[in-house]
């Protein structure tokens, strides 16, 4: 008689703290990341996680304010902020949200990383 496996269960859970987690810019996106965000080809993608997850509200006025956006995706319930326009203004955008969560918030932060 075979053996039945025992259950195995994952259990996922938010460790408290504040840091950006990732700070990416896709210079040059397939028109399929575009497609399968719902989004116009507008040019430079940047993406943020964060951490607690509601900042993602603060990043994405931010970095609105920082540079030439637009904000192309916000969900604060996972931390996560799309922005997007022209490389130039993506990269500086992304450079002063971690800035002033770091400086100002008292964040950990990630190196900003480009593909």
């Amino acid at each position: 008689m075979a053996e039945i496996p025992a259950t195995q269960r994952l259990i996922e859970e938010s460790v408290p703290g504040k840091q950006v987690t990732l700070a990416h810019v896709i210079a040059s996106p397939i028109q399929a990341v575009y497609d399968s965000l719902g989004i116009d080809n507008v040019g430079a993608i940047g993406i943020l996680t964060l951490s607690p997850y509601e900042t993602a509200m603060i990043a994405a006025d931010l970095a609105a304010k920082a540079a030439d956006v637009t904000v192309g995706f916000l969900d604060r319930f996972t931390g996560s902020v799309v922005v997007l326009g022209d490389v130039q203004s993506v990269t500086e955008a992304l450079t002063k949200v971690c800035q002033i969560l770091h400086d100002d918030l008292g964040f950990d932060v990630c190196e900003i990383t480009r593909t």
